[in-house]
């Protein structure tokens, strides 16, 4: 496997996103049932959204928090519901892995919410420089792991809208979804070098 992938090489892969069917949560009545889904899963895509600040010294709150299997994703908008019990249970549940890129500060973000103790989190970052590669952002990982390209366009949009767009939901779908498939593939290929959990 490349330690890198240049731009070049990158904007030649095909562009691909989640297809699967995304549940947009917005109603904290459902969340109970569909944690529940989620927790039938050993391992699942971890992700979150906060709306850009351009101001300086500025941080919004986190708005949406993603899970996804290989099948399904959740996108579920703390800005309506906020942080709900039964998330902060599947978040500390050690048995259930949650896989992301660059999650620690998405960890943060969600703590200053509501506070609760972390379990099962894997920093795919951190598995992926045990195998040797360099460059580790998302969007790097998926052309050089899954020989694909994400789109990042949506990263600075509003998730604090009052509903989503199309290209939102996909993206963030996409971001979840992408660290199940990396993980799956990371660990088939290399065993060996599988990140403990933090």
């Amino acid at each position: 496997m490349e330690k890198t992938i240049s731009k070049e090489s990158l904007s030649l892969l095909p562009l691909k996103h989640f297809n699967g069917p995304v549940d947009v949560i917005e109603d904290e009545n459902v969340i109970e049932e569909l944690v529940g889904e989620l927790e039938q899963h050993p391992v699942i895509g971890f992700d979150t959204e906060t709306k850009p600040s351009f101001q300086k010294g500025k941080i919004n709150q986190v708005s949406l928090l993603q899970f996804s299997t290989n099948d399904k994703a959740y996108l579920f908008r703390l800005n309506k519901t906020g942080l709900h019990p039964a998330l902060t249970k599947l978040m500390a549940n050690g048995a259930i892995k949650k896989v992301g890129v660059g999650i620690r500060d998405d960890i943060k973000g969600l703590r200053r919410l509501s506070e609760f103790n972390h379990a099962g989190f894997i920093e795919l970052q951190d598995h992926v420089k045990r195998v040797g590669i360099e460059d580790t952002s998302l969007k790097k990982l998926a052309g050089l792991v899954l020989n694909f390209r994400v789109s990042k366009r949506q990263r600075l949009s509003n998730w604090e809208a009052p509903h989503l767009t199309e290209g939102q939901v996909l993206y963030a779908a996409t971001d979840a979804w992408v660290a199940v498939e990396l993980y799956d593939k990371l660990t088939n290929e290399f065993p060996e070098c599988v990140a403990q959990t933090i």
